[in-house]
């Protein structure tokens, strides 16, 4: 048996955390989301915040809507995972050459899946303590910008192209919930429930529906 590195954490670095998580049962976490715009304001800010706010959840990736901001924004540190992850498991989740990344992504559009897909746990900042298996494509195809707006054209693979992926379909207003069996989904309702209410909580701050 190996670790999962899509879970695994990595170690807090003195970031404090500013913005709250939503958790499970919040409306913005099923709403698509609208594009950035280069006025938006304080867009630079936000950035930093959610970061930050990622790094002090110790996370792997965050999306704008998790902060209850309905923009097609979101962060993925790929990177750290490499980092944690044990070297001959490495080959199992990154390509060859591939050391992760730590990337801002606005307005992302998913132009390619490949065919072959594979099946690992996913886990969600906003459904705190559970996790489950969700098949994925290995390869896709990403068009967006960085946080100077600049346009990118980029493929990405294994654990990075999973993360890229779960982020991208937050600002879609799906979650990896929705990718999973029905039963599995009725067996979870009863935890689900109690995180919608506040009744499952999470050791960094969170918002839960009214």
């Amino acid at each position: 048996m190996h670790s999962n590195p899509f879970l695994q954490t990595f170690a807090l670095k003195g970031l404090k955390v500013i913005l709250p998580i939503l958790a499970y049962g919040h409306a913005i976490l099923r709403q698509k989301c609208r594009p950035v715009t280069k006025d938006d304001p304080e867009l630079n800010v936000l950035i930093d915040h959610m970061w930050e706010t990622m790094n002090g959840a110790n996370g792997c990736g965050l999306a704008a809507p998790q902060i209850g901001e309905p923009i097609t924004l979101f962060i993925v540190d790929s990177q750290s995972t490499f980092e944690n992850c044990e070297p001959q498991e490495r080959s199992l989740y990154f390509p060859a050459e591939d050391e992760g990344i730590r990337e801002t992504f606005i307005n992302a559009r998913i132009i390619n899946r490949t065919s072959e897909a594979w099946e690992d746990e996913e886990g969600c900042l906003s459904i705190p303590h559970l996790s489950r298996k969700v098949k994925r494509p290995w390869t896709i195809e990403v068009e967006y910008m960085d946080r100077q707006f600049i346009t990118h054209l980029k493929t990405f693979s294994g654990m990075t192209a999973r993360m890229i992926q779960h982020e991208y379909d937050h600002t879609q207003g799906i979650l990896y919930l929705d990718y999973i069996q029905p039963l599995t989904r009725k067996l979870m309702e009863s935890k689900l429930r109690k995180i919608s209410k506040g009744q499952i909580r999470a050791n960094y701050p969170m918002r839960y529906k009214k």
